[in-house]
């Protein structure tokens, strides 16, 4: 006979299976015969995304576009809503507020857009079709935003801003990031010309605690105010990381882990010659890493990785071209000391041809696990213009750019191994037109770019949406570029899997595993 507690397992962790992914189930047996319940892919019912504040400049113009991909999802028509945060203050991480409040013209604090706590940024009615919403200036807030019913599977929101001139020039792009525990970014700064935020988000109703550590090309970087850094329930925090430690260093790796609770986290990163962007965390640490997408006319390309095990990696560069793989000259290979921060400079290594960076072990066997990043840099002078790409897993069953417009994107789609097949869906805009699909094959060891399709009669912005159909992995990713005063202002987002269905034990699996 089965017990109720077995049985209620199996339903707990079914319903578990359904928001956060766990894969298998397995139980005791008899002896050594342990069985493990088949597994489904079903669709998400639930997800949830956090955008970190635009920044502090009162020229920013943010635009904020939701889609999710039509196709799977439960029968429930859903909700898909960005709301923002509670009102937070810059902090050096001791929880020292770091900034001051403006004064308005009667010399009252700004409410940092209190009255409008809980009322949504942007609200996504229908899969298939973005929903797009526009903010200005520096107080806007972060935004907490979850999915739920058909709208849930795929779930994308992409942040754009655009900061025309002034401290933190740029076009700053983030793909609203899934909460998490732990967070790698390379390729940070504590550099006197550099002002980088570390912006720590909270979707839930309890404070999460958080750890920030440093690490620069000599191990870690001292610090005594990086640790137990409290971000309020439902708030964001950003953290200005050069008051996290004395030392200034161009090369920094930034690891968030969290206490209690879960946060999103990305880095803005600022310049004071060549702008500013938004650093996503990299993929999790393993042997063998990509990073798509740079520009063809880069004219500065800078590869940070970090080593965080006990384990020194010696890797392989290789730049994948439109035609196949090259090794840059004189970079051939890059050591990187185990919980130590290694860079080399790559320059124009694209030499007029877009591509993507691989990083292999040296040695078969030895796959050491690595985070990394590039910190890529287009025009000169003072038409210079920064964009980072961390590595990114493949795209997988399907991948999403929210943020795009009738010019200015190029996408790029990189196999590291084996040639593949990709159909790449141009959503309806979010003011009208119609969708269009095509299919692209990349082959192997090779980086395709292409200007993506555009939806016929396009009003409004549009989603670009990868899937891979056959072949080995693709590796991908979209960047934007807007003309502004002669600056080719950039973005560059990459495109992982999507997580849009999870394995879920099936409830109706044979029981007998299961015994009192």
């Amino acid at each position: 006979m089965k017990s109720t507690s077995s049985l209620s397992l199996i339903a707990g962790t079914v319903a578990l299976a359904a928001v956060t992914g766990f894969a298998v189930l397995t139980a005791p047996g008899d002896g050594d015969t342990a069985k493990a319940a088949t597994a489904a892919r079903l669709p998400v019912e639930r997800s949830t995304l956090l955008c970190p504040a635009p920044g502090l400049s009162e020229l920013s113009e943010t635009t904020y576009t939701s889609f999710t991909p039509a196709g799977d999802g439960t029968g429930e028509a859903g909700t898909a809503e960005l709301v923002p945060t509670a009102p937070s203050e810059i902090t050096d991480g001791d929880g020292e507020d770091k900034g001051d409040k403006k004064d308005d013209k009667d010399g009252k604090k700004k409410d940092d857009k209190k009255a409008d706590a809980g009322k949504p940024v942007v609200a996504l009615k229908e899969p298939g079709k973005p929903a797009v919403a526009e903010e200005s200036g520096a107080d806007t807030p972060a935004l907490v935003g979850t999915a739920t019913g058909r709208l849930a599977p795929g779930w994308t929101a992409q942040q754009t801003t655009m900061v025309e001139a002034g401290e933190g020039r740029g076009l700053l792009g983030v793909s609203c990031t899934v909460p998490d525990t732990d967070f790698w970014f390379p390729a940070a700064s504590t550099a006197k010309s550099r002002q980088d935020y570390v912006h720590l988000t909270n979707p839930d109703d309890t404070a999460a605690v958080a750890d920030i550590e440093l690490y620069g090309p000599k191990g870690s970087l001292k610090s005594e105010v990086g640790e137990g850094i409290t971000v309020p329930a439902r708030s964001s925090v950003p953290v200005l990381i050069s008051t996290l430690t004395s030392e200034a260093v161009d090369d920094v790796t930034v690891h968030v882990t969290t206490r209690t609770g879960r946060v999103g986290a990305a880095v803005r990163a600022a310049d004071d010659k060549a702008g500013s962007d938004w650093l996503a965390a990299s993929t999790a640490p393993t042997g063998t890493l990509v990073m798509p997408g740079i520009p063809d006319d880069a004219t500065s390309v800078r590869l940070v990785a970090f080593a965080p095990g006990d384990d020194d990696a010696d890797l392989k560069v290789k730049l994948l071209g439109k035609t196949g793989a090259i090794t840059p000259a004189g970079n051939d290979g890059l050591h990187v000391k185990s919980q130590m921060t290694a860079s080399i400079d790559l320059k124009d290594l694209t030499k007029g041809e877009p591509g993507s960076l691989l990083l292999t072990p040296e040695k078969d066997g030895k796959a050491t696990p690595i985070v990394a990043a590039l910190r890529v840099v287009r025009g000169s002078g003072d038409k210079q213009e920064v964009a980072y790409i961390p590595a990114t897993g493949p795209a997988g069953a399907r991948a999403t750019a929210a943020d795009n417009r009738s010019e200015g994107s190029v996408l790029s789609l990189t196999a590291p191994g084996a040639a593949a097949t990709v159909k790449v869906t141009a959503s309806a805009g979010s003011g009208g037109g119609e969708k269009v699909v095509k299919k692209y094959t990349v082959k192997g060891s090779t980086t395709l770019a292409v200007v993506p399709p555009v939806p016929s009669g396009l009003k409004g912005g549009y989603a670009l949406t990868v899937e891979t159909e056959s072949g080995g992995p693709v590796h991908a990713a979209r960047t934007l570029t807007v003309t502004q005063g002669g600056i080719k202002m950039f973005t560059v987002q990459t495109l992982p899997d999507d997580g849009g269905t999870v394995e879920v034990p099936e409830a109706v699996q044979d029981l007998s595993v299961l015994r009192d």
